[in-house]
């Protein structure tokens, strides 16, 4: 009889997975309405622009078919714009997709854990129940103590009809820690993120959109704040982050640092850490008086002290900085490497390729282990 199994690898043409007219155009619109900051006028333009190139839609369904099924679907709504003239926006659900999109591209695709709670291997008093149980030792507070049990162990001891409960007959629940994290990220927004010819703002914005839905849907318990340094610092929403724009500005580090860890110290979590992204050196700070000192000509030694006093501060809190520096000059990376010494946390030399990947590896890192 012949034999017709036959092993090895079959290889034929790739073929696309099916997409719906729809699909296919929102994928694309979400990647431009990021690139224009939110303005769906531009990224609508820039949607057309390349349906003359590319030939994306056909006579069944135009570009005009799409924009009625955003509104149909509930991700452009109409708007006021800022001189009173009507216009459209989009809506949170927009923000949202956004948001998974940046995660999918940079991260792939990752599956939510059940509860997204961290733990470590040590025991105490924490906040996960483990099932197991043990006798009350002095010491033991009130709130620990399994009522079921202790009445159970009550009722075997000394009876039900003469009911009593005494302190033999309380038991204790063991929990466990779970390592939570508290992170704030830091995005350079100074005029440079967007100078010689190469956007920085627009990688560094899917980055923080992504880590952004990371943290809410994987790790529910751990908290992301996201501030924005340039002349000042100052924090913003996640749902605003696809509007985020680069300023006129200089880069105050020292103002973005001393905002970090003022919110950090308010977080009740034990593990804390900053991620700052910048392209360029501190050219700026605020002075008591209320004025700026500015200096772009190279590293002005009273600015980069001042950040290495920050770097300090942060160290003696035990908050590690993690820098992405997503520029190469030689003198820079001298800077990164004593301010990353002053605070004993981590320096990566990147491009903009990969930095997603490096700041989600990281992240991951620190969250496997206890910060002391």
């Amino acid at each position: 009889m012949k034999n017709d199994n036959k092993k090895g690898f079959y290889f034929k043409q790739y073929e696309a997975p099916f997409q719906t007219p729809f699909d296919k155009l929102f994928g694309i619109f979400k990647e431009l309405i990021t690139h224009t900051s939110g303005d769906f006028d531009e990224a609508i333009d820039w949607l057309r622009e390349l349906d003359k190139e590319y030939k994306l839609t056909d006579e069944h369904y135009t570009i005009d078919d799409f924009i009625e099924d955003l509104k149909k679907k509930g991700y452009i709504r109409d708007e006021l714009k800022e001189d009173g003239t009507s216009g459209i926006g989009i809506t949170a659900k927009t923000e949202r997709a956004i948001r998974q999109q940046a995660l999918d591209n940079i991260f792939g695709n990752l599956k939510r854990s059940g509860s997204g709670n961290h733990k470590t291997k040590h025991s105490g008093n924490g906040d996960e129940h483990t099932g197991e149980f043990r006798e009350f030792h002095f010491g033991d507070g009130l709130e620990r103590i399994s009522l079921t049990e202790s009445l159970r162990n009550a009722q075997i001891n000394n009876g039900v009809a003469d009911f009593m409960l005494t302190e033999n007959d309380l038991v204790v629940e063991e929990t466990q820690y779970k390592s939570q994290m508290s992170t704030v990220l830091m995005i350079d927004i100074s005029h440079s993120m967007i100078l010689y010819g190469e956007d920085r703002i627009t990688p560094a914005k899917k980055v923080a959109m992504a880590l952004a839905e990371l943290i809410t849907t994987r790790y529910p318990k751990d908290t992301l704040d996201i501030l924005v340094f340039g002349n000042d610092a100052w924090t913003i929403a996640i749902r605003d982050l696809p509007y985020l724009k680069v300023g006129p500005y200089h880069t105050n580090t020292v103002a973005g640092l001393q905002l970090a860890m003022d919110i950090l110290r308010r977080k009740r979590n034990t593990n804390k850490q900053i991620f700052m992204i910048t392209d360029g050196k501190p050219s700026c700070v605020r002075e008591k008086d209320g004025s700026y000192y500015m200096n772009s000509n190279g590293l002005d030694e009273y600015i980069v002290d001042k950040c290495y006093n920050q770097a300090q501060q942060a160290r003696k809190l035990h908050i590690p900085i993690t820098t992405f520096m997503i520029a190469n000059d030689p003198y820079l990376q001298k800077f990164v490497n004593k301010f990353t010494e002053s605070n004993q946390g981590k320096a990566f030399y990147t491009g903009l390729k990969g930095l997603g990947e490096m700041i989600f590896e990281d992240y991951e890192t620190n969250r496997k282990k206890r910060i002391k």
